[in-house]
């Protein structure tokens, strides 16, 4: 499956980032889980879990829990509990009739990290992990088919209640991140407006 779709692709081409693109996907872009993912996923008390419905129509949701309720059962599993909540099942629903799900952790503190899973979902009410999980009335399983680290630039801190650095602001000089300067990803970064 392409990382990358002809939507994609058009806009990378327009702003000339196609290049960037594809280092991206190159350096960071991965299928499983690896023990840093496993461990900023399990330390997080929540995620946001986009799911579409047969026609596409989207929703997303806050999922939130005590730090652990979600876990990387292996590299290629990733499970959470569903709690009882203002029974809508709006993300379930759409799982149930469309499995493509959009999962992102964040971070949001002095040292802001993000981490976007995409995959394929399932509903479970009779596995024997769902008596692990307190207060679970079912469990939502999700293999892996994308998963890539996505540039915390403009993720606030929370904690102090401060915006983040790179915020664009009427009149500021533009803060790139160092990554873009790194040597992984310098010769491919596109020229930046003034």
């Amino acid at each position: 499956m392409s990382f990358y779709h002809e939507g994609q692709r058009g806009l990378q081409d327009r702003f000339a980032s196609r290049p960037l693109a594809n280092r991206l996907e190159e350096a960071l872009h991965r299928t499983l889980l690896n023990a840093s993912d496993a461990a900023f996923i399990e330390g997080v008390g929540f995620f946001f879990l986009a799911t579409a419905d047969r026609e596409g129509r989207p929703d997303c949701s806050y999922k939130g829990g005590a730090p652990g309720f979600v876990r990387a059962a292996n590299p290629s599993l990733i499970v959470f509990p569903d709690y009882d909540g203002n029974g809508m099942f709006r993300s379930l629903g759409n799982i149930e009739v469309n499995p493509a799900v959009g999962l992102l952790f964040i971070a949001m503190d002095a040292s802001p990290k993000r981490l976007r899973v995409n995959g394929r979902a399932q509903i479970v009410f009779d596995d024997p992990m769902l008596s692990g999980f307190a207060g679970a009335q079912a469990l939502v399983k999700v293999v892996p088919e994308h998963i890539f680290p996505n540039c915390p630039r403009y993720v606030h801190d929370l904690a102090s209640a401060t915006q983040s650095p790179y915020t664009p602001r009427p009149g500021g000089a533009v803060l790139e991140p160092a990554w873009k300067n790194s040597e992984t990803f310098k010769d491919v970064v596109p020229p930046r407006k003034a």
